[in-house]
C-alpha cells in the first residue's frame, strides 16, 4: 500500500507528544520518539502494545493527538512519503504480477504506461521474479507473492518504508531468503518494521526496540554488530538474541 507520492530522500522519523487511544483505552501518552534516516528500526513487543498502531500513526492514518506530530528532519510531513508492506500485502488477482507492481502509477494516471511496465519488469528482476511479470497472483507460492509485494514496495521508491511483519505467514526458508533480499534493496531508505521474531529484527535492523507498558513506551535501542542483513550462525547476534528474548519477557509479565 502507498499511502501518497513525497519527496525522495530519506528523513529521520521525529515524533513529540503522541497521543493515541482506542476505545478510551490509551495507547501512546506524550510519546516522543526518533527513527534514524535511511535506517532501519525493527519494533518488538506483546500483541496488542501498538506496534502496529505506531506504524498508522507515523503514515498519517491515525492523529497524533492534541499537541502532537510526527515529521521529518527536515520538518516536512511524513506522511506523504511513505509506502507499507504488511504481512497478507493484497494483491489484486485479475492483474499479472507486473500489474499489480505498477499499479500505483495505474491509479494515478500516469502516462505513458509502458514507462511504468519496463519499470515494475526492473523491480521483479531483483526480486528474483523475472519470467514471471504475466502471471496473475494464483500462479505464484506465497513466497512469490510476498516478492512481488517487495517489488511494488520498491516501485514505489519511497524514502520512508513501514513494514508490519511482512514475512511472519512464510515458511522459515522463504522467509529467511526474504528478510536478506529486503535487507539489500531497502538499504538507505528509512524502514521501521515491525515483527514477532527476535533473530529476524537482529539479522536485518540496525536497531531494535521493545515496546512495552500501557501507555507504551519504546525501550533503549539495542545495536547489533555489524551492517544487515547479517548471518544466523553469528555467536554475537545469537548472544543478542538471549538479551532481547529476556527484554520480551519482562515486557509481557509488564502488559
Amino acid at each position: 500500500m502507498v499511502v501518497r507520492a513525497g519527496a525522495q530522500h530519506s528523513p529521520d522519523i521525529v515524533i513529540r507528544s503522541a497521543r493515541l487511544s482506542y476505545g478510551g483505552d490509551v495507547l501512546f501518552d506524550q510519546l516522543d520518539a526518533r527513527f534514524a534516516g535511511g535506517r532501519c528500526a525493527c519494533l518488538l513487543g506483546p500483541s496488542g502494545v501498538g506496534k502496529s498502531s505506531l506504524l498508522r500513526l507515523i503514515a498519517g492514518l491515525a492523529p497524533p493527538g492534541a499537541g502532537g506530530e510526527v515529521t521529518g528532519s527536515d520538518g516536512a510531513p511524513i506522511a506523504g512519503r511513505v509506502a507499507w508492506m504488511g504481512q497478507t500485502e493484497p494483491l489484486m488477482p485479475w492483474l499479472s504480477a507486473r500489474g499489480n507492481v505498477a499499479i500505483g502509477a495505474r491509479l494515478r494516471g500516469e502516462r505513458p504506461y509502458a514507462d511504468a511496465a519496463r519499470r515494475a519488469d526492473e523491480m521483479l528482476a531483483l526480486v528474483g521474479l523475472s519470467g514471471r511479470e504475466r502471471d496473475r497472483p494464483a500462479a505464484l507460492s506465497g513466497g512469490m507473492r510476498q516478492r512481488v509485494a517487495l517489488a511494488r514496495t520498491l516501485f514505489e521508491a519511497r524514502p520512508v518504508v513501514l513494514m508490519d511483519e511482512p514475512f511472519s505467514a512464510l515458511d522459515a526458508i522463504t522467509r529467511l531468503v526474504l528478510q536478506e533480499e529486503a535487507a539489500r534493496l531497502l538499504a538507505r531508505r528509512t524502514v521501521v518494521l515491525v515483527t514477532h521474531d527476535p533473530l529476524e529484527a537482529l539479522r536485518i535492523g540496525h536497531v531494535v526496540h521493545v515496546m512495552a507498558g500501557r501507555p507504551a513506551t519504546l525501550g533503549p535501542p539495542l545495536v547489533p554488530p555489524g551492517d544487515p542483513p547479517r548471518a544466523l550462525d553469528d555467536p554475537r547476534v545469537l548472544a543478542l538474541q538471549g538479551e532481547l528474548l529476556r527484554h520480551l519477557t519482562q515486557a509481557r509479565e509488564a502488559a
